[in-house]
């Protein structure tokens, strides 16, 4: 084994850069002057132990620890098994997020899907950011709608948005806001359309449209909210 990749593999290393990125995290929420609409709803089920589903887009991954009301209910994030989505588990767990790894292959996403059901029937609510871990971007994939068609439970789209900020040069183009003097905006917003239990592919492909749509609608919404230029495909 190379040297790079045992450093690339240390747990001591991976731990130590998880914290590292959830302190910058937490510097950018204290730091910012935030907005939060359109909770009310998740906020009660929370409370009533009522588990959704919630929606993001990757490139709204640096203030996801903060989409949930985690102080109302648990929430378990669906990651990658791969290093970068391993290191966004160790992040959110951090900050008391339950995780699950997804992989690429077929058979352990169909024990992952099963696994996720299972959360839900305890009460825990999933997240997903459905356009990773690999993209393309802001191109939404139909495992929410799965899940949502499986379990019966609602579909909520949450992001964020901050004035100032800058995007990685990664396929994402992942939004990292300034960790001082900021201003910034959460949004929730429940998709409303339901999944069918034996929905057609026309009408998967129908609804995986309209909830990608919707996830885009708002982000531009809270971008705008805050003067960023909202987004456009590269």
């Amino acid at each position: 084994m190379s040297i790079r990749k045992k450093i690339a593999d240390s747990e001591a290393l991976l731990n130590w850069a998880a914290r590292r990125i959830a302190w910058y995290i937490r510097l950018v929420h204290r730091n910012t002057e935030w907005q939060r609409i359109g909770y009310e709803e998740l906020d009660q089920l929370a409370e009533q132990g009522e588990p959704v589903i919630v929606v993001l887009w990757h490139q709204r991954l640096a203030q996801s620890p903060y989409f949930y009301p985690l102080d109302k209910g648990p929430i378990c994030s669906i990651t990658s098994s791969a290093r970068a989505g391993s290191m966004v588990g160790r992040v959110q767990k951090l900050f008391g997020m339950d995780t699950i790894a997804m992989t690429s292959k077929k058979s352990n996403n169909i024990a992952v899907s099963r696994e996720v059901i299972g959360k839900m029937k305890q009460g825990i609510s999933i997240g997903i950011a459905a356009d990773g871990p690999r993209g393309p971007e802001r191109v939404l994939s139909t495992v929410p709608l799965v899940w949502a068609r499986t379990s019966g439970k609602r579909v909520f789209g949450i992001t964020f948005s901050a004035e100032h900020g800058r995007e990685a040069g990664t396929w994402d183009r992942l939004l990292m806001p300034r960790p001082w003097r900021n201003k910034g905006v959460f949004i929730c917003r429940e998709w409303t359309e339901t999944v069918p239990r034996k929905a057609s592919d026309e009408q998967i492909e129908g609804l995986r449209l309209s909830l990608e749509q919707h996830m885009n609608d708002i982000t531009a919404e809270a971008d705008r909210i805050v003067g960023r230029e909202p987004w456009s495909p590269s």
